[in-house]
C-alpha cells in the first residue's frame, strides 16, 4: 500500500475535521480490512463512490460517542442519540473529506467525480464499497473516541 495515494485522506480527514468539529484527530497505522469483512467498525457510517481513471469510493465510520461530540462541536447542540440530523452531517463529513483528497489525489494523476453519500447505522451494519478490491482501514483516534476512514480502489496503484 502506498503512503502517497493514502496521504491525502488522511490530511483531508484531519483537517475537516479540524475545521468543522475544532477537533483534533490523530491517524493510526493503516492496514487491509480482512477479505470479504463487510461489517463496519463504528456505529454509524457513509460511503460514497468516486469514478474517474478508476472506480472506488471511500467510507467513513464512527463509534456513537465520537459522533455525538463532534455534532456537539459542528452544531452546537448535545444530542443523547443517533438520529436523522447526525447522519446528515456524517453524509455531508464524507462529502467534504471526498472532496480534500480528491484535490490532492489530482496531483498524483487521479481525476475523481463523486457520487452521493449513502448512509448506515446500527450495530454490525456492513459497509458496501462501490468495487469489490481490498479495502484499506485507516483508524483514527479522538479524545473522544475512534472513528475510522475505509478506502477502496480498483487501481493497482493503490495497493502495491
Amino acid at each position: 500500500m502506498k503512503v502517497e495515494y493514502i496521504q491525502p485522506f488522511i490530511l483531508a480527514t484531519r483537517k475537516v475535521l479540524s475545521t468543522m468539529a475544532f477537533m483534533e484527530s490523530k491517524p493510526k497505522k493503516p492496514y487491509l480490512k480482512a477479505e470479504n469483512e463487510l461489517e463496519a467498525y463504528g456505529d454509524i457510517s457513509a460511503v460514497i463512490e468516486l469514478d474517474g481513471e478508476c472506480k472506488g469510493s471511500i467510507g467513513i465510520s464512527f463509534t456513537e460517542d465520537c459522533i455525538l461530540k463532534i455534532a456537539f462541536q459542528m452544531l452546537g447542540e448535545e444530542y443523547k442519540e443517533l438520529n436523522s440530523e447526525i447522519s446528515d452531517m456524517v453524509g455531508e463529513l464524507v462529502n467534504m473529506i471526498s472532496g480534500d483528497a480528491r484535490r490532492e489525489l489530482v496531483k498524483l494523476g487521479f481525476n475523481f467525480t463523486a457520487g452521493i453519500p449513502v448512509m448506515l447505522k446500527g450495530s454490525n451494519h456492513k459497509l458496501k464499497h462501490f468495487v469489490q478490491e481490498r479495502v484499506i482501514i485507516i483508524p483514527f483516534q479522538t479524545e473522544y473516541g475512534e472513528f475510522f476512514i475505509e478506502t477502496c480502489f480498483n487501481s493497482k496503484k493503490f495497493l502495491d
